[in-house]
């Protein structure tokens, strides 16, 4: 794998409303990797993406894509290589998710092969059969998925010798189990073929079994980064979390294994009324 970080973020600071939302944040991703960005609610993760997607201006850092600033990028250049999932996207008139999934080819003006790529896309998305479908009508799950082939078409022609970016914000909220598991294979795919992934979870145990690269953020600022193992620690989650848990290794995988010790207040209870 290409050690040379391709997207990096240094010493990002964001503060809106008298409010720090990221506090010296940093970061890389390497080609071929999935960085999975973890951490509690209102840490900052949804910020740092908004940030390297280009929605959002910090108070101060940079965000640099292939060695160059964002600010130094054609926005349109950069839209042909790096695709934005966020956690919610509206879509409020009547198109079919063909349509939607289409608008991810809207940078490339490439009329000829569009067709093609967005069946593919809609069949590794595990939508084709609601290409036909009002966008509307979809389940959440459903729509997930096909934003997720919309992302999928507008990299599409990226890869070892064009860099792609996927800047994916909890893209398995609303997914059952089969379809989580189903779409952290497919970014797995996709790293293999040379694209960029930074992907926000909230699942730890998918984030131990797929990341290359997990990043922990807390309060606007990144309290623990590496691999898998070096991350995913009892001691690093209790402080990110305030949670009690044990981590363990999975048998057949290797992978750390995040079991959360539910209950304790009620255990803790039982005992002082037994005594």
């Amino acid at each position: 794998m290409n050690t040379q970080a391709l997207a990096k973020v240094s010493n990002l600071v964001v503060e809106r409303g008298g409010r720090r939302l990221l506090d010296q944040a940093g970061l890389e991703i390497r080609p071929g990797s999935v960085h999975v960005l973890v951490g509690p609610n209102g840490a900052g993760k949804s910020t740092l993406l908004s940030v390297m997607a280009g929605d959002l201006r910090p108070s101060s850092g940079e965000v640099t894509w292939c060695g160059q600033t964002l600010d130094q990028w054609c926005p349109h250049a950069l839209a042909r290589c790096r695709a934005v999932l966020p956690q919610d996207t509206v879509v409020t008139f009547p198109l079919t998710a063909w349509e939607v999934a289409e608008m991810g080819r809207l940078p490339h003006r490439t009329p000829e092969r569009d067709a093609r790529i967005v069946r593919e896309a809609l069949d590794r998305a595990g939508v084709w059969h609601l290409s036909g479908r009002d966008y509307r009508s979809l389940s959440g799950g459903e729509r997930q998925r096909v934003q997720m082939a919309r992302v999928l078409a507008q990299v599409h022609d990226t890869g070892p010798d064009q860099p792609g970016l996927l800047l994916l914000d909890e893209p398995t909220s609303a997914l059952d189990v089969r379809h989580q598991l189903r779409l952290m294979e497919l970014l797995r795919v996709d790293a293999a073929r040379g694209r960029t992934i930074l992907v926000v979870l909230h699942d730890l145990n998918l984030a131990a079994a797929y990341a290359d690269h997990i990043t922990v953020l807390k309060d606007g600022k990144v309290v623990a980064s590496g691999t898998p193992a070096q991350v995913m620690r009892a001691e690093t989650i209790t402080h990110a979390w305030g949670v009690e848990c044990l981590v363990e290794r999975d048998s057949l995988t290797g992978c750390p294994w995040v079991r959360m010790r539910y209950g304790l207040g009620r255990a803790t209870a039982h005992r002082e009324h037994a005594a």
